[in-house]
């Protein structure tokens, strides 16, 4: 087995890695005292001990907490390259980045792949992987997995994201570690017993004096590689270590621009200048909410932009010019006629059809007046025929069968879908989220991040919705909730007064009705009776307004 290895990135036309030897600077290690942090010579030698790949994008990424590949958002700057954006591919929180290139080494070495050394982000942590590059003709890709749920994470362009060094395949196999006193070592005694007696007077000379040159506050016998007793330590010890950059072999014409070739400390950008002095953020707050109101109230005045208007038999135009694309909600009538789910769909039939697997719901809500906030919290399984048994006669609050569970009972209620239809002239093929519950079950009042189509199939239930332009009475409180949780409730109006005279709208939908929700719009929903119902987001036209919203 060769004792070097050669580093070789294979590239096809286009690809443009960002390689470059990795730097032994960190932020915060600039950021102590005197950058004292540099002292420890294994920090910054593992800082460097190797090459990283910069993110060729900006972006951000946020985990809302479940394990589908949907659970991750992820955002990219205006103006990035598509197929050079990180991916959710695996699911449990993680995000992937593909890497322009295909490393391969000398016979028996591997690769060793992970983030950064010593420069972790919040929220977010590197997934390490060893990787056969002597023989492997495949690229490998750099995963991070976010840890913190609802928290975005920021990848800067021209951050790096991935660190990697090679490794003798074969080597670890042939170590045998083993425990022995410390006499059997000749000398190792003397030595460590004399350097901890210079450590000792070192720092009483330090407590005593209080030496100003922080060159004397430390002993540097490490970092200089010298023993105890002055004597020197071996020849190939090392305080730095320099890497080669990748040669690129390509003609000039044919390569990318230089990867920057090291990191300074974050620099804070510059601040706006303005001509005059903006106005106070209240100011700002105050102008927009008047704006609103004023376009509401002017909406208002027609019964073609206002109200929420009950329709049938819309084309794809026409539901596109007088609804989605003006933000208006509207109930299409009939819509879900000979979908066979609007026959079949009894408690006994979804118990025949499904049968006994687990399925997951959210329970046990009634003694949490935060259920929905919360409802990581909330998630329980059983079986989906017991299920149906439990909530088949009741009027309860407290088993509901979600949306938020879809991802889960993929497999489960598959057999379902068979009875659905097609709405051609408004969405694309599948992409419905079940909901099943009793009577009682209740929503609290939110917005959603996209525009929502709701398919009623069996029973009946009753929406109250607020439009975005009463949003400054609605006491918004984490993510999309408001603390006003239901406006039907005296008690909560008594307790938020500036929301008892919102302007809202009541609907009610029942079997073969359908009830678009634009994105923004405030509503809460209660069931009059065992219901079953799908959420739609899979429109014909663009609904991904979601990745800019600002949290916080």
């Amino acid at each position: 087995m060769e004792s070097t290895s050669d580093l070789v990135c294979y590239v096809f036309d286009g690809w443009e890695p960002l390689i470059r030897p990795a730097s032994p600077k960190r932020d915060w290690m600039e950021a102590t005292t005197d950058r004292f942090a540099y002292r420890c010579l294994p920090l910054a030698i593992a800082n460097a001990h190797g090459w990283e790949i910069l993110s060729p994008v900006g972006f951000r990424a946020r985990w809302t907490g479940g394990n589908g590949v949907e659970s991750v958002e992820i955002v990219a700057d205006e103006g990035s390259t598509e197929h050079q954006i990180p991916v959710s591919l695996f699911g449990y929180g993680t995000f992937t980045f593909h890497i322009e290139g295909i490393i391969r080494t000398s016979p028996g070495w591997n690769i060793c792949v992970g983030g950064p050394p010593n420069d972790a982000k919040d929220g977010v942590a590197p997934l390490g992987g060893i990787i056969e590059t002597d023989w492997s003709p495949y690229t490998f890709t750099m995963n991070w997995r976010l840890t913190r749920p609802n928290h975005w994470v920021r990848f800067e362009k021209g951050e790096p994201f991935c660190f990697f060094f090679p490794v003798q395949r074969g080597a670890l196999d042939g170590v045998k570690p083993v425990i022995r006193p410390i006499d059997e070592e000749p000398g190792l005694r003397d030595s460590f017993l004399a350097w901890s007696k210079s450590r000792d007077a070192h720092q009483k000379w330090m407590a005593e004096t209080r030496p100003k040159a922080p060159s004397d506050t430390w002993q540097k016998l490490y970092f200089r590689g010298v023993q105890p007793d002055g004597s020197p330590g071996p020849e190939d010890h090392q305080s730095k270590i320099r890497l080669a950059p990748f040669e690129d072999s390509r003609p000039p014409d044919q390569r990318p621009a230089a990867c920057p070739v090291d990191r300074g400390p974050a620099k804070a950008p510059p601040k706006p200048t303005y001509a005059f002095p903006p106005p106070p953020p209240e100011t700002v707050i105050a102008r927009r909410d008047w704006y609103l109101d004023v376009m509401q109230r002017q909406q208002s005045l027609s019964q073609l932009t206002g109200g929420i208007p009950r329709v049938a038999d819309l084309s794809s135009d026409e539901f596109l010019e007088h609804f989605y694309a003006p933000s208006r909600p509207c109930v299409i009538e009939g819509a879900l006629a000979g979908w066979p789910a609007l026959e079949r769909w009894t408690p006994a039939y979804l118990k025949a059809r499904v049968g006994s697997p687990l399925v997951e719901f959210q329970g046990a809500r009634n003694g949490d007046p935060r259920f929905e906030l919360l409802k990581d919290k909330h998630k329980m399984r059983a079986p989906f025929d017991a299920f149906i048994d439990a909530i088949a006669e009741a009027r309860s609050n407290d088993a509901y069968l979600t949306a938020y569970n879809s991802a889960s009972n993929a497999a489960a209620l598959a057999p379902l879908y068979e009875d659905l239809g097609d709405i051609p002239n408004v969405l694309t093929p599948g992409g419905g989220m079940l909901w099943i519950g009793p009577e009682g079950t209740f929503t609290p009042l939110h917005f959603d991040l996209t525009n929502n189509l709701l398919a009623q199939i069996t029973g009946r239930k009753r929406l109250v919705l607020v439009p975005p332009s009463e949003s400054s009475k609605m006491a918004h409180h984490r993510h999309v909730f408001s603390e006003v949780h239901d406006l039907e409730d005296p008690a909560c109006l008594a307790r938020h007064p500036q929301a008892a005279n919102v302007r809202h709208f009541t609907v009610e939908i029942g079997p073969g009705d359908l009830l678009y929700i634009p994105v923004g719009w405030w509503h809460q929903v209660r069931s009059l009776s065992f219901s079953t119902m799908l959420t739609y987001t899979n429109f014909l036209w663009p609904n991904d307004v979601f990745g800019t919203y600002p949290e916080g």
